[in-house]
């Protein structure tokens, strides 16, 4: 049925993340690019409806589903390079969703300003993942099923996930960490013991094996 705060969260979402893109794609563009361009790139609003719409099917709440619709807004930069206020999305969409966002986004910056270390970063997320509710964990899980879904696809496509090129941008780390980071997402959601999560867990699990696969690790 029809929710208003969905629809909400939808409209900031989209809003938020208009022109911006995933780092790479495996599969061809709706068209061929015009001459002397690179195909366009998969847009944000590809992932974030894609988990929202894996945690709608597990079974969870309109305040999950926003919340996964949002999941990158705060950790996430705009196309003019401005973050997104913890306090603005409490304004727009309350305080429930926001505590979810919350849960399954990583510090980018130091107290510096300065940017945060990849594995400083993710192991920052991860113990977010262990203190926060199950619906962070149902959300967070859909996310990395969704990342892990990308990037065997596109190892089994022969396209180096890991360099940049051309209309991609390399992954910061590389398989050996691309493992660990999936392996400790889904151990830190093992803190709860909500139903709806065992289907999220083993579904994630079948996309690591992938992953494993086409990596070769």
């Amino acid at each position: 049925m029809f929710s208003p705060l969905i629809e909400r969260a939808i409209e900031i979402a989209a809003e938020w993340h208009d022109g911006t893109y995933r780092k790479g794609r495996c599969t061809p563009p709706v068209l061929p690019p015009a001459s002397g361009t690179t195909p366009p790139g998969v847009p944000a609003m590809a992932h974030v409806t894609t988990v929202a719409m894996t945690v709608a099917r597990a079974g969870w709440d309109e305040v999950t589903i926003a919340a996964a619709f949002l999941h990158d807004a705060l950790e996430d930069r705009d196309r003019n390079e401005r973050w997104f206020s913890r306090e603005r999305m409490a304004e727009l969409v309350g305080e429930s969703v926001v505590t979810i966002v919350e849960a399954v986004s990583e510090p980018k910056t130091g107290a510096s300003g300065a940017w945060l270390p990849w594995r400083e970063r993710k192991d920052a997320y991860v113990a977010h993942i262990e203190a926060g509710p199950p619906e962070a964990s149902a959300v967070s899980l859909a996310d990395k099923l969704h990342n892990a879904y990308a990037m065997a696809s596109s190892l089994e496509a022969g396209i180096d996930i890991f360099t940049s090129a051309p209309g991609r941008v390399g992954l910061t780390a590389g398989a050996a960490d691309q493992l660990w980071y999936f392996r400790a997402v889904l151990d830190a959601t093992r803190c709860h013991e909500d139903p709806r999560l065992v289907p999220q867990r083993q579904r994630l699990e079948q996309e690591i094996a992938r992953f494993v696969a086409a990596a070769g690790l």
